[in-house]
């Protein structure tokens, strides 16, 4: 097998992380160097319609039902199992680097985000495996989860972040509940790029904005330079997970930097893999301030993005990148509730 991203991690800062993946993709992304996973919430959905492992994940889910009454209880008990079983594969790892890699993390219904429920999902989901990772929104009820789980010695993946301001206000949220522990739980942010320039090229052409492509492909990758730079500059203690990728470019482009890449197996992991390039520095190369000035003229989502002050917690919720990537976890999410549904009739 190629070794693509193991020469990645020799020569560069830059960590490979797996998405979603099913039973056999984790083990071919821990051959291929993954030192991590995510999972979100589609994660069940894809594990309940796929073609391989579409009864293994209901044969979990049957037995769940029969005594589970509550159809989101259900669903949550499934995703903590079928995550779970993907957790195991990743407990080597875990063990061997003592506790510094290995890690997955589960987010959990994105139809209810309220601190209490964040906290209740993320300390049961612990008993799934030590190597089990909180994954929480970072909107204002995630923050407050942040805080408290933090506190508890619980490892927290802060997602959902679009704007520099949610990666600092997760940063601080960590340090203040951390504080006083000697050997706190780490804690990683996920800056999702991938979706954020997705949300970005739509509203360019639904609104027919005149910016060349060459500028706008620049725009998520700017934001995470900047976001890099404050991180260690303010020596913030957490790391960076660069996620939400939509093409090769948002692993690729992100080479050179401190952080974890959490890309998909098949159509991104596979196909870099495939392709075998140099594993070269290009994140540190700076983006030029021509292309920085035309995307802050005529772009308001960049600004409030890119400039700390542009964006008040009170908005992160609503903010458009971030409605754009919670409505694929909605809809996935529903359809799992779907299935369980027909389920219980049969």
């Amino acid at each position: 097998m190629a070794d693509y991203f193991k020469r990645v991690a020799k020569h560069t800062a830059t960590r490979f992380w797996i998405n979603n993946v099913t039973r056999e993709e984790a083990e071919l992304a821990l051959s291929a160097g993954a030192v991590g996973c995510t999972q979100n919430p589609s994660y069940t959905w894809k594990m309940l319609s796929h073609e391989t492992e579409g009864e293994y994940a209901k044969g979990f889910l049957r037995e769940i039902i029969k005594e589970e009454p509550d159809d989101t209880e259900a669903l949550v008990k499934l995703q903590k199992t079928l995550v779970g079983e993907v957790a195991k594969k990743f407990i080597p790892l875990y063990e061997s680097s003592n506790k510094k890699l290995g890690y997955v993390s589960i987010q959990g219904d994105p139809f209810h985000e309220d601190a209490d429920t964040i906290v209740r999902c993320a300390r049961s989901n612990r008993e799934a495996g030590p190597n089990i990772m909180a994954k929480i929104p970072v909107t204002p009820e995630g923050l407050k989860a942040i805080s408290i789980l933090a506190a508890e010695g619980v490892p927290i993946n802060a997602t959902e972040c679009m704007a520099v301001r949610q990666v600092i206000d997760a940063c601080e949220a960590y340090i203040g509940a951390t504080k006083d522990m000697e050997n706190p739980a780490p804690m990683y942010f996920s800056l999702i790029t991938g979706i954020y320039d997705e949300y970005l090229h739509n509203q360019v052409k639904n609104n027919n904005i005149d910016i060349a492509e060459d500028v706008l492909w620049q725009a998520g990758l700017s934001i995470a330079k900047k976001v890099h730079q404050i991180v260690h500059d303010r020596k913030y203690p957490c790391g960076f997970i660069g996620g939400g990728a939509r093409g090769l470019h948002h692993f690729t482009e992100m080479v050179g930097a401190d952080a974890a890449i959490t890309i998909n197996w098949v159509g991104t992991a596979d196909k870099l893999l495939e392709l075998d390039g140099l594993a070269l520095d290009r994140f540190h190369a700076p983006t030029p301030f021509s292309v920085e000035d035309e995307l802050v003229e005529k772009l308001e989502d960049y600004r409030r993005a890119y400039f700390i002050n542009a964006i008040d917690p009170s908005e992160y919720e609503d903010f458009g990148p971030v409605v754009l990537f919670r409505q694929s976890f909605e809809k996935a999410w529903q359809s799992a509730l779907d299935l369980i549904a027909e389920e219980r009739k049969k």
